[in-house]
């Protein structure tokens, strides 16, 4: 009897096994990360079914977030999309044609005439925020992958309780996961003051809701009155203003005056429907915008939700369009083929290529999987640099004098795929050039790798690399 049963078992997870393999590879994935999966399922037998349940569907033709049904009925003026409003002289064809594709595969609108500034560091993002919000006189709109409940994020609950209780209404969405430290205490604060907040995701124990715990809400956006917004890539912690163990955080964040701030209102509000099941709608959400200085910026946003992996592919693009320079800061790199083929084709055809990574990040897994892009990129003549003054969490990229990028998306497969991620694709030769400033400032805090002396590091140190770079997939 007990033999009976214990061939019973074995026959259905053999099937269940079976059932799972036959699924993955169906859905014709990126090879190496249906690899990548393969192997936990064989080698991991029960803990990696349970981990492919929770963690390893594909919920990207499933549309999580149907984003063209709800901006069909989301009443809002229609953002401008002339490049003619530009001048040419300033752009060649494979920039415009990088704009034109990022319309087609986001409905990244191009929107014109903004004032865009730069901060690199906590200090300085925070104060701006914080001065922000406190002008605020219709409405706060704030979204994060994380809010710690600490020092920083309790003076932005303060705040956000005093404009609430003034008659502002405010708006929070928060990843479930990335914030899963905060607090009741602080939640039910927000609540008794007016402050609307809504989890990302929420963990159910429901295999159809546990199964999307793989996919969180990266995206960093504040939008205030619908005249002033920010996007980039930190958070709501006090490691960016204070450091932590790993040093001072060093990250970059943009505030944004003009046409722009209608993209951020629009990318909030398909959020926030998803999460509350109601429509942001009103005239005041979208005021008429200053003009300011002429140039172009387009917000694209990428996810699980979308047809395409819009953000990779605009950044591929963008590499691609480089003649002169490519300035890359990325706080964990581990590049699809595709990126890393752009960048080694870039430096192979005389491009000044530059990475620039920290020395050490939060994840010794990411540590290690990093490590192992790092000699192609070297023997293509990418110049790698490793930043050694803290930890380098900025997310930016800069080309030519015109292009620069700023966002939440890191070069990594969870952000170009996994992650709902956000980023500003700016056409505007002062914001690069302040981006490319800070990057060479940066330089100073840095070692340079070098090819003869990465290449004789220890083999056991290459084998732990190339473990984890089998992983980075799932990472």
């Amino acid at each position: 009897m007990n033999h009976l049963i214990t061939v019973i078992v074995l026959a259905l997870y053999a099937y269940t096994l079976i059932s799972m393999i036959s699924v993955l590879l169906l859905e014709n994935r990126n090879p190496a990360k249906s690899l990548s999966w393969l192997l936990v399922l064989l080698f991991i037998p029960v803990i990696g079914m349970f981990l492919y349940l929770l963690l390893g569907q594909d919920y990207r033709k499933k549309k999580i977030i149907s984003k063209k049904s709800i901006r069909s009925v989301i009443d809002r003026p229609v953002a401008s999309f002339d490049i003619s409003k530009l001048d040419r002289s300033m752009m060649n064809d494979n920039q415009v044609n990088l704009i034109k594709m990022l319309y087609k595969n986001s409905e990244a609108a191009g929107y014109v005439f903004n004032k865009i500034d730069v901060f690199s560091d906590g200090e300085s993002t925070f104060n701006a925020v914080f001065e922000a919000i406190s002008k605020a006189k219709d409405h706060i709109h704030i979204e994060f992958f994380i809010f710690d409940d600490d020092k920083i994020s309790n003076k932005l609950r303060e705040l956000l309780i005093l404009k609430a209780k003034e008659g502002v209404r405010v708006r929070m969405i928060y990843d479930y996961w990335g914030s899963f430290d905060l607090s009741k205490k602080y939640l039910k604060s927000l609540k008794d003051a007016g402050v609307y907040y809504r989890p990302f995701l929420p963990f159910r124990w429901r295999i159809s809701r546990s199964s999307k715990i793989n996919y969180r809400n990266h995206r960093k956006l504040i939008i205030v009155d619908g005249i002033t917004g920010f996007t980039g890539g930190l958070n709501i912690a006090d490691r960016y203003v204070s450091g932590n163990k790993l040093g001072q955080w060093r990250d970059t964040f943009v505030q944004l005056e003009g046409s722009v701030v209608h993209g951020l209102q629009l990318l909030f509000m398909v959020d926030w429907f998803f999460v509350d099941r109601k429509l942001i709608d009103g005239p005041q959400y979208f005021p008429e915008p200053k003009k300011f200085e002429l140039n172009l910026v387009q917000l694209v946003n990428s996810g699980p939700d979308s047809d395409w992996e819009a953000i990779m592919q605009g950044i591929a693009s963008a590499i691609a369009t480089a003649t002169k320079y490519i300035y890359i800061h990325s706080p964990y790199y581990m590049p699809t083929d595709v990126i890393d083929t752009c960048m080694q084709m870039a430096a192979l055809s005389g491009v000044d290529v530059r990475l620039m990574i920290p020395a050490k990040s939060d994840s010794h897994l990411s540590d290690a999987s990093t490590s192992s892009y790092i000699q192609p990129a070297l023997e293509a003549g990418v110049r790698v640099y490793r930043y050694s003054n803290g930890f380098l969490h900025s997310k930016a990229i800069v080309i030519d004098d015109f292009i620069s990028i700023v966002g939440s998306c890191n070069l990594d497969e969870r952000s170009f795929s996994q992650n709902f991620e956000a980023n500003a694709f700016i056409y505007d030769p002062a914001t690069a050039v302040k981006l490319k400033e800070l990057f060479l400032k940066d330089i100073e805090k840095c070692e340079e790798l070098s090819l003869d002396s990465w290449t004789n590091r220890k083999r056991r140190q290459k084998l732990k690399e190339s473990f984890a770079r089998l992983f980075s997939p799932l990472m």
